[in-house]
């Protein structure tokens, strides 16, 4: 059982382009790294003209989907990053780690609706993926990444910046405790209880006397439990990938010292538990935590309408991404 979340990529119209493109029009920087024998792609931002200035380094790490990083589709091009990055470029180079084994640059029509890979010969999920798609694979891969980064004479080191969405965030949470030399924390739309306890939330919020689909995700806790080292991926990701990622974690980030955002949306189903953890830091004065709650909105900062439904005719990601930038600037 797969707990899909999708992050909706912005659009860029531009004629100019043909239908065969190169990271560099996507505006990156391409580095690679040796990774336990696996080649890992990292991509960096940087403002225009300031490619070679020193500034820090913003990681970020996104959600659960394995997507490609670089999506285009005839005079389109999509996002990598969720929110613009022209605000945070300013202040640093911004990096972000391709998904194991998932191809960096795709024709979006090779691609499913959620804009996931599939291999081609399968039609499935790469197993490669499956196999390394796993918290401590992640977080091990994501901080050899930026030793290599911190060595680049473009990069600055007074402060060191990892944010995390979703799945990510979890990411960023652990990266943030083994590392020390990160000196800021983003943990955007996660769960400080785990991927269950957001799967749970999920089906409670959508089920009725109808559909009591909640039954169904303790029933699969319970497999995930009696095959908690399993890496067989019949059902999405391996049990072992849901057991590391429902690992509660508040496990980590009560005991991260360094400053450190939770930012949120009121009506994304994982809110409370982030309610909660602000309950936690305020009872045991962890004055370096700040929370941002986004009134009605979504776990990805959608607002929601009436019928219950996302509006995704307002976006307000860019939004969150100039709020993250005033908090490190403070």
């Amino acid at each position: 059982m797969k707990f899909y979340i999708l992050i909706v990529f912005i659009i860029t119209f531009n004629n100019s382009f043909g239908q065969t493109y190169t990271i560099a029009e996507f505006g990156f920087r391409k580095f690679n790294i040796i990774f336990k024998g696996d080649t890992i792609d990292i991509l960096m931002k940087s403002k225009k003209g300031d490619e070679q200035i020193k500034k820090p380094l913003f990681l970020f790490c996104q959600g659960s989907l394995p997507q490609p990083l670089c999506v285009y589709e005839q005079n389109k091009l999509y996002s990598t990053f969720p929110f613009s990055t022209d605000s945070l470029e300013v202040y640093y180079h911004i990096a972000i780690i391709s998904k194991p084994y998932i191809p960096l640059l795709v024709d979006k029509r090779l691609l499913d609706q959620n804009f996931i890979y599939h291999d081609s010969v399968t039609n499935k999920i790469p197993k490669k993926y499956s196999d390394r798609n796993l918290l401590d694979y992640y977080v091990n891969r994501n901080i050899k990444a930026i030793k290599h980064l911190e060595k680049l004479s473009f990069i600055e080191h007074s402060k060191l910046v990892v944010a995390g969405h979703s799945e990510g965030s979890t990411i960023a949470a652990k990266m943030a405790l083994k590392y020390k030399k990160i000196s800021h924390l983003i943990y955007s739309s996660g769960n400080p209880f785990g991927r269950i306890m957001a799967m749970i939330g999920q089906s409670r919020s959508s089920e009725n006397d109808s559909i009591l689909q909640t039954e169904n995700e303790f029933q699969y806790w319970q497999q995930v439990i009696n095959n908690k080292t399993s890496m067989e991926d019949s059902l999405g990701d391996t049990y072992k990938a849901c057991y590391d990622f429902s690992i509660p974690p508040i496990n980590y980030l009560k005991n991260i010292k360094i400053p450190t955002l939770i930012s949120y949306g009121t009506e994304d189903v994982s809110a409370s538990f982030n309610d909660y953890l602000r309950v936690e830091t305020i009872r045991n004065n962890k004055p370096n935590f700040t929370f941002k709650s986004y009134l009605g909105l979504e776990h990805n900062y959608f607002p929601m309408k009436e019928s219950g439904e996302i509006n995704y005719e307002i976006f307000n990601w860019d939004k969150v991404g100039i709020d993250w930038l005033n908090w490190l600037n403070r």
